[in-house]
């Protein structure tokens, strides 16, 4: 679909959806927990709807129920067909490719989009160092796996993306491990990792000694299995919450309820920016209240993204509307996402009338009070589709982003949330 967004005033309150980080790890741990759960306030993006499927090919039993909750009744991973689909989620493929192997099955992994030119290079090289019979396709999808995975002292690298230690850890802890530690080396977002301990945390699962991020000891303790149903309720998502923040830092003013300051996810450092960039707020466990300063013009800022590289799109379209250039480290996080994303980012808001230059690990945003009304692509980018809608709220006149419908992979509602805040929100080919 298309959406055409015109310049609007942000005014009102709206609630952050649910996290996909929180509810595929709640997935997966739901799975190899053993035993029945209750999950609350679950997301319904094309990502958790991924997880869902991969779990019940997996062996799980998915209910909806009456008030929008959803129980998950498993017995382990004990799976139903020789083949998954994890759609186009990275956190899917990385975390779920370990736990699949626990099974003694030769279960093929597929995926959509821009998953399959990913690298899958880790798996070719970790999971037969754990027993595991793996074939790529030269380091990309489809895989095919047979385990079952035998917990052992492994070395990994850390510097591509964090997923990948998150079903690591997941697999050993289902399969009871015992005096066996994973070093790893130079790992990035981890805070993405405390989140990935606190939901195994919550699912009684085994718990590794953390030793400063650099290994994960799991002790020769046996593994007692959870009894009863867990009941988890999955968290605002300040992956997408913070585009709606941004919308009224730059645009009105806006209180946003469902994200928690104390979140283990990494995207709360959006307040840190939203600070650094003059924006005025007060926030508490119950709502963000946020607004653009009414007298001095929004400020340009520093930032370093590198454990949380999903903020650079939200993150440029607050430093487009800035008062002089803005500097955001860890570009180098950005080129294995649904896009190129540092080169997609620079490319689009260009037209847009945004100067962005990157070197390296630094992108560089000279801000304006210009922002062009023009036509942008999404480029089938979730994050990219958000932040250009943002910008567009201070364009001289509409701006109009192609293939809009990319939203899916994490935000649904999110033009619907939009135009709730106040924003002149025209949809084509497809009612939201």
């Amino acid at each position: 679909m298309n959406v055409t967004i015109s310049p609007s005033t942000i005014q009102g309150s709206g609630v952050a959806p649910a996290s996909k980080s929180s509810m595929q790890r709640a997935c997966a741990a739901a799975l190899v927990s053993q035993t029945n759960t209750h999950i609350v306030n679950p997301g319904f993006s094309n990502d958790d709807h991924a997880a869902l499927r991969v779990i019940q090919g997996l062996g799980a039993e998915v209910e909806n129920l009456t008030d929008g909750s959803l129980l998950i009744k498993s017995r382990g991973v004990k799976p139903v067909n020789d083949f998954v689909n994890c759609g186009e989620s990275g956190l899917g493929i990385r975390m779920f490719a370990p736990i699949i192997s626990m099974s003694k099955d030769l279960i093929t992994v597929e995926g959509e989009g821009s998953l399959l030119s990913r690298p899958m290079n880790f798996f070719d090289e970790i999971l037969p160092k754990l027993g595991v019979d793996v074939r790529s396709n030269m380091g990309k999808l489809p895989l095919r796996l047979k385990g079952p995975l035998v917990p052992a002292n492994i070395q990994t690298d850390g510097s591509l993306s964090s997923q990948f230690l998150t079903g690591l850890l997941m697999a050993y802890a289902a399969s009871d491990a015992k005096n066996v530690t994973i070093e790893v080396n130079n790992l990035k977002s981890r805070p993405y990792i405390d989140l990935t301990l606190s939901v195994m945390r919550a699912f009684g699962l085994k718990l590794p000694e953390n030793r400063n991020y650099q290994s994960f000891y799991f002790s020769a303790e046996s593994w007692k299995k959870p009894t009863g149903t867990i009941e988890y309720t999955v968290e605002g998502d300040w992956s997408g919450g913070a585009f709606l923040l941004v919308a009224a830092a730059i645009s009105g003013r806006a209180i946003i309820h469902g994200l928690d300051p104390d979140s283990t996810q990494a995207d709360k450092a959006i307040l840190l920016a939203l600070q650094r960039a003059g924006v005025s707020m007060f926030y508490d466990k119950k709502e963000i209240n946020i607004r653009r300063p009414s007298v001095s013009k929004l400020k340009a800022f520093e930032f370093d993204a590198t454990d949380c590289p999903d903020l650079f799109p939200p993150l440029v379209a607050l430093a487009s509307v800035c008062h002089g250039s803005s500097f955001i480290k860890g570009v180098t996080r950005l080129a294995h996402k649904e896009s190129d994303r540092g080169l997609t980012l620079q490319e689009e808001f260009a037209k847009l009338g945004v100067d962005i230059l990157i070197n390296g690990d630094i992108m560089g945003i000279k801000g304006t009070e210009n922002i062009k009304s023009s036509t942008v692509h999404s480029r089938h980018d979730h994050r990219i589709a958000m932040a250009t809608a943002v910008a567009a709220l201070r364009a001289t006149g509409p701006v109009q982003i192609e293939e809009a419908g990319a939203i899916n992979k994490s935000y649904p509602s999110f033009f619907g949330d939009l135009e709730k805040l106040g924003a002149s929100v025209h949809v084509l080919d497809k009612i939201f």
